[in-house]
């Protein structure tokens, strides 16, 4: 199994799964971590500078495509916030989003969810900023 964790800076787990500058992806067997990679985040607009902020609308430039493409291989993506589109994208491809309580790194977030003691911060953000 992956599990792929939105981070900012390599390190800490990211606010805003769009805005996020990359993905760790961990590799998983027998509920142990045993490998990990870091993608770069080339595939949503934020990450492309392509959004100002308040009063921006999602026309094509939102499409979850590219992004739902680039983490296919996995099964669970955490991430510190999140729109509902992307969500409702990223589970209809399989890929179980969650938002969760922070600050972690990608690493401590995979190992809590690995144990079960992950907070789940709740619902997805479904303002018109998403």
């Amino acid at each position: 199994m992956k599990i792929a964790v939105a981070t900012s800076n390599g390190g800490a787990v990211s606010a805003h799964f769009g805005r996020s500058t990359g993905f760790v992806v961990f590799s998983v067997e027998e509920n142990k971590i045993v490998g990990k990679e870091e993608r770069t985040n080339t595939f949503t607009a934020h990450a492309q500078g392509q959004c100002d902020g308040a009063g921006h609308h999602h026309g094509d430039s939102h499409g979850h495509g590219d992004i739902v493409n680039a983490l296919s291989d996995c099964s669970i993506l955490l991430c510190g916030g999140m729109g509902r589109r992307a969500a409702e994208d990223l589970s209809a491809s399989g890929i179980r989003p969650f938002v969760i309580e922070g600050p972690l790194t990608a690493e401590d977030a995979v190992s809590a969810y690995l144990s079960g003691h992950l907070k789940v911060a709740g619902s997805f953000c479904g303002c018109s900023g998403h």
